[in-house]
C-alpha cells in the first residue's frame, strides 16, 4: 500500500510480508519456510523527516484469516470496504516509535493479475489502483488524507533468480489511474508495459513510451529510469529511499497525456544479491522471534 497526500507534503508506503524476499535472514535460511519470515515494512515521509520499520518476526507473531493479517502488534483488516492499517512496530537502528492507523477506501477492485516473467513464476496483482486514504497517526502525531494504492505480489522463486533490475511506477489519474512497469529478466528479456485503468478498476494497455534515464540514486548510485510520453519533462521531486540496492522517488511526469505526480521505485536485483549488501541490512531490518 502507498499514499500521497493531497497537498503532496507526506507520503507512505506499508508492505505486508510473509517470506520476506529482502531479508538477508531468510536468503541465509534457504527460503523453504515462509511463514518463519513475516514483517510489517512502514515508511512515512513528510515536513518533519521521515520513519521506516521493519522489524522480522518467526510464525509465532503470524496470525492470518480470509480478511484479515496480523504480525505480532500490527495488523490489516477488511471493514466492510475499506482495508484499515493498524500499525504499531519500532525503527532501527535509531529506535523510534511508529504507531496509528490508515484506513483506505478502494474506488474500485480490480480482479486481474498480471505475470511478470515469462516463465509465470511472478505475479502482480494491482487490487486497487484508485483509492482514497486517511491517516491518523500517534507517534509521531499526524493527520493526513489523499490518493493511496494497494496492490499485491507473490512468486514460485527468488526475485533475483528471475530478474536483474526494474523501474515502477504509478500516479492518479483525472479518471483513475496509469501504472508502468520496466522489467529487465536475469536472461536480457525486457518487459514492457503500461496500463490505464478507471475508478472501478476495469483496465486497458496503453503503448509503453522509450525509457528515459533518470538521475541516479543521490548516495548508493541506483541506476533509475521512467517512460517518456509524448516528450514530457520528467522531473524527480523528492528521493524517498536511497539504498544500496533501491531508491523510491517521487517524480512528475506525462502519464497519456495528463500531468501526474507519481510514486516511483527502481530494484537493482544483481545489487541486492551481493552478499555485502544483505550484510548491510540487518542494521535497518532488525529479527525478533519471542
Amino acid at each position: 500500500m502507498d499514499g500521497l497526500s493531497d497537498d503532496n507534503q507526506f507520503a507512505f508506503t506499508i508492505i505486508a510480508f510473509i517470506g520476506s524476499v529482502f531479508s538477508p535472514y531468510y536468503a541465509w535460511s534457504g527460503r523453504h519456510d515462509p511463514q518463519n519470515h513475516v514483517s510489517v515494512n512502514v515508511a512515512l515521509y513528510g515536513k518533519s523527516g521521515k520513519r521506516w520499520a521493519m522489524t522480522e518476526r518467526g510464525r509465532n507473531a503470524l496470525s492470518q484469516s480470509r480478511n484479515s493479517l496480523e504480525i505480532r502488534q500490527s495488523d490489516l483488516h477488511w471493514s466492510g470496504s475499506d482495508l484499515v492499517i493498524n500499525v504499531r512496530e519500532r525503527s532501527a537502528p535509531i529506535p523510534r516509535q511508529v504507531i496509528g492507523s490508515i484506513r483506505i477506501t478502494p474506488a474500485g477492485l480490480n480482479k486481474d493479475s498480471f505475470a511478470l516473467d515469462v516463465n509465470g513464476k511472478h505475479f502482480w496483482h494491482p487490487i486497487a489502483p484508485s483509492a482514497r486514504f486517511v491517516v491518523d497517526l500517534k507517534d509521531p502525531e499526524f493527520r493526513s488524507s489523499g490518493s493511496a494504492y494497494i496492490d499485491s505480489n507473490w512468486g514460485a522463486e527468488p526475485l533475483e533468480d528471475a530478474f536483474d533490475y526494474w523501474d515502477w511506477s504509478r500516479a492518479m489519474t483525472t479518471s483513475g489511474s496509469g501504472i508502468c512497469y520496466d522489467l529487465i529478466s536475469k536472461s536480457g528479456v525486457k518487459r514492457r508495459s503500461a496500463l490505464r485503468f478507471n475508478k472501478s478498476g476495469d483496465w486497458y494497455e496503453i503503448d509503453m513510451p522509450l525509457r528515459k534515464s533518470l538521475e541516479p540514486g543521490p548516495i548508493w548510485r541506483v541506476a533509475r529510469g521512467a517512460p517518456l510520453f509524448e516528450y514530457s519533462p520528467v522531473k524527480t521531486l523528492s528521493v524517498l529511499e536511497d539504498t544500496p540496492f533501491y531508491t523510491r522517488s517521487k517524480i512528475s511526469a506525462s502519464f497519456d497525456g495528463e500531468n501526474v505526480i507519481a510514486m516511483h521505485e527502481s530494484l537493482d536485483l544483481n545489487r541486492f544479491s551481493q552478499n555485502w549488501v544483505k550484510c548491510l541490512l540487518p542494521f535497518r531490518m532488525p529479527r525478533i522471534t519471542i
